[in-house]
């Protein structure tokens, strides 16, 4: 049995109803020729004749009047889906590292400016979990620095460039300065334990030390946030933190930036490109529009990420 095809369907009750094959193909937006040939395949396909033209126009048929009950239900149904899937409001699902990280603060900027927008956080292992997400659908937007190549199918936004400050305690004596030139940190040693192996935040970390001639401990326990900031507000090591990353208050820490050059995070916003949910493009134009393009001059960047975050040229 032949499937019906729903176009021919929505011909057919458009000549029921007018009356005329020229006005059903106005109303229908196609030619006249158009809508004879979907009511021959239609008829064709139920092995009945459903109209019977004259000079006055097209009647329906014995066999068309019983058909014209079941075409308005087929067409109703179909209405009815669309409707459903077009119309339905899904929340935006974002994938973030963590819920400290500016990243956040981009999205709720955002949604003071698109507050019909329902958004819902996912946090994740960053870029290493956020590829096959944004691939299956399951998020809509991944915040991650990107290391290596992405796939064909997943668009790069760059959303922001984070100065990199250092966290030490109030007895260090780096606390008493109000900035810090990179040059002075060659040779120190910086403590990071929650950069894992394999992740795009630690290669960055790994390229900065490399650049500048600066140790990174990633060696444990890493406990989370709490316990890193507690530990470097109690002895004498340092840490390297974002300058929007929203630690834990300790009393007895200070975030100092680092200068000369600023050495900078960049953050993109991943997409897949076949992601048709309506409030993606908004958020991609928000992110764009804030975006400030990495800086030479004064700005460290891993020669990787340079080319994407560099401005366009004029």
């Amino acid at each position: 049995m032949a499937d019906l095809d729903l176009g021919a369907v929505r011909a057919f009750l458009a000549v029921a109803e007018d009356g005329y094959f020229g006005e059903a193909a106005a109303r229908l937006g196609i030619s006249q020729q158009a809508v004879s040939k979907r009511i021959a395949k239609l008829e064709a396909d139920l092995g009945v004749r459903l109209f019977s033209r004259s000079r006055n126009g097209a009647g329906l048929t014995r066999d068309g009047t019983a058909f014209l009950h079941h075409a308005r239900a087929l067409v109703g149904i179909a209405d009815q889906a669309l409707e459903a899937v077009r119309g339905r409001r899904r929340s935006l699902r974002l994938d973030v590292l963590d819920t400290r990280l500016w990243c956040v603060d981009l999205i709720r900027a955002f949604h003071q400016t698109a507050e019909d927008v329902d958004s819902e956080l996912v946090t994740s292992n960053g870029l290493r979990t956020a590829r096959g997400s944004l691939a299956r659908g399951s998020v809509d937007a991944a915040f991650a620095r990107v290391s290596g190549t992405l796939d064909d199918d997943i668009r790069q936004v760059p959303a922001y460039l984070e100065p990199v400050h250092v966290l030490a305690g109030r007895d260090h004596p780096l606390a008493r300065l109000r900035e810090v030139r990179v040059e002075r940190l060659s040779g120190a040693t910086v403590w990071m334990p929650g950069n894992a192996p394999g992740s795009e935040w630690a290669e960055y970390y790994r390229f900065l030390g490399a650049a500048f001639g600066i140790h990174i401990d990633t060696s444990g326990p890493d406990f989370g946030w709490e316990h890193f900031v507690e530990e470097i507000g109690s002895g004498e090591r340092i840490g390297f933190v974002g300058e929007r990353c929203r630690l834990p208050w300790h009393p007895r820490t200070v975030q100092i930036p680092v200068v000369e050059p600023v050495p900078v995070y960049p953050c993109s916003m991943l997409c897949h490109r076949q992601n048709r949910h309506p409030a993606l493009a908004r958020l991609i134009r928000f992110a764009e529009s804030g975006f400030r393009p990495y800086d030479p001059r004064c700005q460290w960047l891993p020669e990787p990420d340079r080319a994407t975050f560099a401005a366009a040229p004029r």
